[in-house]
């Protein structure tokens, strides 16, 4: 299970990502979200609850 999400959160990151032509306008939106889930995901990791 911990393997999925680390997969998922990896290809999320590489996607949020602003290097292709069409992200570019994006700004920090994407990837600032991705990071909020990631700290979710490390908190619900430290607590035991994954």
């Amino acid at each position: 299970m911990i393997t999925i999400l680390v997969v998922l959160l990896v290809l999320a990151f590489l996607g949020a990502l602003p290097t292709w032509p069409h992200s570019q306008k994006w700004g920090y939106y994407p990837s600032g979200g991705l990071g909020l889930v990631a700290l979710l995901l490390i908190i619900l990791l430290l607590m035991g609850r994954i």
